[in-house]
């Protein structure tokens, strides 16, 4: 079975990014290399603070808009600051 993420980054300036995918080193990967988002482009390195697993992908978008939602200070909270 292929399982889905949703997970948080701590950019270089230190701000969160959220996001969801299916392969979190490759995604990782892809942030870092700068091809992954627009935003996390001009923030790299980023590093993987947090992230939790899901068995469908609409599982972990749903999860990924709830944190969106979220203010600063609820994210950090999450991740244990």
């Amino acid at each position: 079975m292929h399982m889905n993420y949703t997970y948080l980054l701590r950019c270089r300036d230190g701000s969160l990014y959220c996001g969801w995918t299916n392969d979190p080193e490759r995604r990782l990967a892809a942030h870092n290399a700068g091809t992954a988002s627009k935003y996390t482009a001009s923030r790299r390195p980023v590093e993987l603070v947090h992230l939790e697993t899901f068995e469908t992908k609409q599982e972990a978008m749903k999860r990924e808009a709830a944190i969106k939602k979220m203010s600063r200070r609820e994210k950090l909270r999450l991740i244990g600051e």
